[in-house]
């Protein structure tokens, strides 16, 4: 059967690459596609192959080279495998050779995607594994979706790929991010969404890795609308001290209708009805307050500028000597019971006692670590922090311990140091250490017993580093499981400290503000009071985290400096339209059943109160029923956007009589 699958499959592709119609035909890049592998590769669509994978050395080298683009991309994976809804979905980042460095995907399903081919180092060119959703985009460099049949290879038809270039500052392509599925009841259809994610997150990729690598230079950002500012769509322009542009990305191309060769080099006088000086002298470090801005042809953009703001060249003052920065504390603290927690970890921290750091996902770990790091006084010395489950469990040891050149094939002549080792005279964060290996977890151990690091391949190399430890995990169970060393989880408890949700939290309108202050970057912005209320009581499942997302996206679309509570994600007005109706209720409850005359006389008061009753069972029905179908139903991630249990969830369910017929 799958021969006979193989050999239709074969046809199929030799028909449309000439010319025939059929199945493929209708998507000229597919046609070109199923050509090029025919004709340049000379590949047979019907040969079984296994994948061609970069031996270890290479791969850590080639995630070396994109060490930068890992780390950004990494938080952009993980929110874009919950969106859609984890199961099924594999989320992959390849170089700009189709080699993949990086995959999220569910435990449960790793090995149904490496049957697939999808392995860590696997060559994806379309060379190797012809037309194929990570491949092609890199030949057509183009965002596109490859849907089972119209893979190349017959063995790949059970995939569905949508894959979308990354480009970096220069217009050069970096990496492709791509979702692959093997589920066989994936319609093409259905990819449409998909794909406008993939598309999406490629560009904030693509956006932070130009921020961070030109953020020690000049940057200017515009886009047509003001609220756009600061959005993945603004234009980027990188220039040097004399306004020359060093880098453009594409919004900023589309926007100015210039090609990169006539805009890299030139002054941005050529393009902006503004003087040098005037422009230099609208600029803040932060580069927070959008201006309007005139372009030569006469268009209005809106512009913020990044950078230290230069008075006008004839009223330069004599140089004074520049105040040292003031630096921002990294956490709000005002929670009694943190600020006792935090004494203590500090204390504790400067005799060399290790640190371990328990509490939800978000919930703020690294920042605590870090803070505790900057109290001590290791503050001047390195704070270098790996997350245990985000780094695939074949290169985790390399990232830790490091390797010597030549260790093995395909390793670096200089070697790398590891994580340990970068850390030496500082502080190691070792961030979700309930996923550590087994195995890893020996020689951690070791190293903390004797106090040195054993490189692959290398001799002994003495360590000063001081250990915190996070999780949202309970050791304890792992221990009693056999995933976690018992020895090893008391040489990391030295103090053991339990960090508090948001939703726990004493400080947590202090804790709103300090990150208003944080993402607003010196513009004051106000919320308006039952915008704020709505924020303050929201549960906050993704915690700090979440509430810093929020926030930044608030502060990126409100007018007039000012948030209001239309403003706010449905998520949190919904959430607001269920409490409302709780404590409607709540109030009901307490009334007393038989009133007296003066009570009888106040419930005329309170009759509007009564009346509106209905009108927020109703609301709080249209909540429930928007939010299911924004999560297709999936009850759990239901139950934790709008912060209540899943329990609570079936009562209102029930209560509403809502069934999924409705």
């Amino acid at each position: 059967m799958q021969s006979n699958h193989f050999s239709r499959h074969a046809q199929q592709v030799h028909t449309v690459a000439h010319g025939g119609a059929g199945e493929g035909g209708s998507d000229p890049s597919i046609a070109r596609s199923w050509l090029r592998c025919l004709e340049d590769y000379h590949l047979d669509p019907s040969v079984i192959e296994a994948p061609v994978v970069l031996e270890h050395g290479r791969l850590l080298e080639s995630r070396e080279r994109l060490r930068q683009v890992l780390q950004i991309a990494d938080h952009e994976m993980n929110s874009l495998h919950q969106q859609l809804s984890g199961a099924g979905h594999a989320v992959l980042l390849t170089d700009a050779r189709g080699v993949i460095l990086n995959c999220v995907s569910a435990p449960t399903e790793r090995r149904s995607f490496e049957r697939a081919g999808l392995w860590l180092g696997a060559d994806w060119s379309e060379a190797r594994e012809g037309t194929n959703g990570i491949g092609t985009c890199l030949v057509e460099r183009q965002a596109l979706t490859i849907h089972q049949n119209e893979h190349f290879r017959g063995r790949h038809t059970g995939l569905t790929c949508s894959a979308s270039p990354v480009f970096d500052p220069h217009g050069e392509l970096l990496a492709v991010l791509d979702v692959s599925s093997a589920r066989p009841d994936v319609s093409r259809q259905s990819q449409f969404h998909t794909m406008a994610l993939v598309n999406l997150s490629a560009k904030m990729i693509e956006s932070c890795y130009f921020l961070r690598h030109f953020e020690q230079q000049w940057l200017l950002r515009f886009h047509l609308q003001a609220e756009s500012v600061g959005l993945f769509s603004e234009g980027l322009l990188a220039f040097d001290g004399d306004g020359r542009i060093c880098a453009a990305n594409q919004s900023a191309l589309n926007l100015l209708g210039k090609v990169r060769g006539g805009v890299l080099g030139k002054p941005l006088e050529r393009f902006f009805a503004c003087s040098h000086d005037e422009l230099f002298s609208r600029a803040t470090p932060g580069g927070s307050t959008a201006w309007p801005l005139h372009t030569l042809d006469g268009r209005q953009v809106f512009a913020s500028l990044r950078g230290q703001a230069r008075a006008p060249v004839w009223s330069v003052p004599a140089a004074q000597p520049r105040p040292a920065r003031e630096v921002e504390p990294l956490v709000c603290l005002l929670d009694p019971a943190l600020q006792n927690d935090f004494r203590r970890s500090v204390r504790v921290f400067e005799r060399d006692v290790p640190l371990l750091l328990r509490g939800e996902t978000g919930c703020g770990k690294e920042a605590f670590a870090q803070a505790v790091h900057q109290a001590s006084e290791r503050r001047g010395k390195p704070f270098v922090a790996i997350n245990c489950a985000s780094i695939p469990e074949s290169l985790i040891e390399s990232e830790l311990f490091g390797y010597r050149g030549g260790s093995f094939t395909g390793a670096r002549k200089e070697g790398m140091r590891g994580k340990l080792l970068q850390a030496d005279g500082g502080t190691l964060l070792l961030d979700e250490i309930g996923d550590m290996p087994l195995a890893l977890q020996t020689r951690l151990l070791r190293v903390l017993e004797e106090r040195q690091v054993v490189p692959i391949g290398g001799e002994p190399q003495a360590v000063d580093v001081r250990i915190v430890s996070a999780t949202h995990r309970d050791l304890l169970e792992r221990v009693e499981q056999g995933s976690f060393r018992e020895d090893l989880y008391y040489r990391l408890n030295g103090l053991e400290v339990a960090l508090p949700a948001v939703r726990e939290r004493s400080d947590k309108a202090q804790l709103l503000d300090f990150l208003l202050r944080q993402e607003a970057q010196g513009e004051q912005i106000d919320i308006e009071p039952r915008a704020r209320q709505a924020l303050l009581d929201f549960a906050w499942p993704g915690n700090v985290r979440q509430m810093r997302n929020v926030l930044r996206t608030l502060v990126a679309l409100c007018e007039e400096s000012r948030i209001v509570f239309p403003d706010l994600p449905a998520i949190l007005r919904n959430s607001t339209v269920l409490v409302g109706a709780a404590l409607c209720r709540e109030r009901a409850a307490e009334r007393p059943q038989n009133p007296s005359r003066a009570d009888q006389s106040a419930g005329a008061a309170s009759q509007p109160d009564r009346d509106t009753r209905p009108l927020l069972q109703d609301a709080e029905r249209q909540a429930l029923m928007e939010t299911l179908e924004a999560k297709h139903w999936h009850l759990t991630r239901v139950a934790e956007h709008l912060g209540i249990s899943r329990n609570t969830l079936y009562r209102k369910l029930r209560k509403h009589g809502i069934t999924r017929a409705d």
